[in-house]
């Protein structure tokens, strides 16, 4: 099967199959036609159970290598497609150990996240998710797909790539749709009636994620379970902003003129998500805010700590949305990412409502760093001439 994720341009494609069904007649396939790397994907649970270190940790697009494995035992040189076949089948058994495999070896595997492609709406979970609803485990060989120039193909060739070697083709944003109609990763834990200050009293739902063990909140205002369109606002979770009222950010200003205009129509949610600092983690916030200090705008600060630029998934989000019974958003939001986001897990986002706030002389370069190099739809940042 060719698994293509189109969100990307040019797209990511790979041919993939069942790890505990592969044959070396398929790795061969990958190998000659693919013609990218053939990896193991697995769960970090089997990772660590066969002894499998990260090669560098995980790289900031969300991509964890492991150090390359051969079977301890069946194998001569490691290199052919039987022995990669037999190498993969030794690390997808039941039992399988470090004892089985060797390091370092002719098969790379590849870490995929807990929760599949509602966490990460990536080629790899895909294919891991693919081969657990077959019913084949949750490991997945997985081979990326060149071009006839060796680069990433645009998706005319991979069209043509599938109809030539009759392979079926299924999306990233397919798969996640096959997900949503049967799995959920959040559960509701606890609600109650919080009454706000200077507005009215919202229901607050707390939710926990089977995956990270997080827990997130939803408050809710008025009927949302409908097919009208809901005002909704994701807000990823800022100590210092929502708390604190740290003015580095706009974080605590969008989250009050969010709640203020979800109080003036009388109906909507908000979303509050554990993921702090663009989800890099409190810590890592303060020392990037520490290197900001040094001379760095946010971007250049997350990418020298090694992490991508913004790290937030809006998987959790989309399903808390759906467990409330939101089927059409008006999304309040600046970033088009956000958008993109959500409809990748099956939101159907009608329209943007702008979330814009007044600069502080704290911020007004944060905000610029946004508008510039993370694509913000924001207004009246203009540096005034001299």
């Amino acid at each position: 099967m060719l698994v293509v994720d189109s969100a990307l341009d040019p797209p990511d494609a790979a041919v993939v199959c069942a790890a505990s069904r592969v044959a070396p007649e398929a790795v061969n396939f990958m190998a000659m036609h693919a013609r990218g790397l053939v990896c193991l994907a697995m769960p970090r649970e089997r990772m660590r159970r066969l002894g499998i270190p990260l090669m560098g940790g995980e790289r900031g697009d969300g991509v964890a290598y492991g150090a390359s494995i051969e079977a301890r035992r069946g194998v001569s040189t490691g290199i052919s497609a039987s022995d990669r076949a037999t190498t993969i089948l030794a690390a997808v058994q039941p039992e399988a150990s470090s004892a089985d495999i060797v390091m370092p070896g002719h098969v790379t595997p590849l870490q995929v996240v807990g929760g599949g492609t509602l966490m990460r709406a990536a080629v790899p979970e895909a294919a891991s998710d693919l081969s657990r609803l077959a019913g084949t485990g949750l490991e997945a060989v997985v081979c990326q797909v060149l071009g006839a120039d060796g680069n990433q193909p645009s998706m005319p060739e991979l069209e043509a790539f599938a109809a030539a070697h009759g392979l079926p083709v299924l999306s990233v944003t397919e798969v996640i749709q096959l997900r949503l109609r049967s799995d959920t990763l959040v559960r509701r834990v606890a609600e109650a009636m919080v009454p706000l200050r200077h507005g009215p009293t919202f229901r607050a739902i707390v939710y926990a994620s089977s995956i990270d063990q997080q827990q997130h909140m939803a408050l809710v205002l008025g009927e949302v379970h409908s097919e009208l369109e809901v005002l909704v606002r994701i807000h990823s979770e800022c100590l210092t902003g929502d708390v604190f009222g740290s003015e580095r950010c706009d974080c605590g200003d969008q989250l009050t003129k969010s709640l203020d205009l979800i109080a003036d129509l009388g109906r909507g949610v908000l979303v509050y998500l554990h993921q702090e600092g663009r989800g890099i983690g409190l810590a890592n916030k303060i020392r990037a805010y520490a290197l900001q200090d040094q001379g760095r705008d946010t971007v250049e600060a997350n990418l020298e700590l090694g992490f991508q630029e913004d790290l937030r998934d809006y998987g959790i989000g989309a399903q808390i949305l759906r467990d409330l019974g939101v089927q059409r958003v008006q999304l309040l939001t600046n970033n088009p990412r956000k958008i993109t986001g959500l409809e990748a897990y099956g939101i159907d986002v009608v329209t943007r409502a702008p979330l814009e706030v007044t600069p502080r002389p704290g911020n007004i370069e944060y905000l610029r760093t946004k508008q510039a190099k993370l694509g913000h739809l924001l207004r009246g940042l203009e540096r005034a001439r001299s």
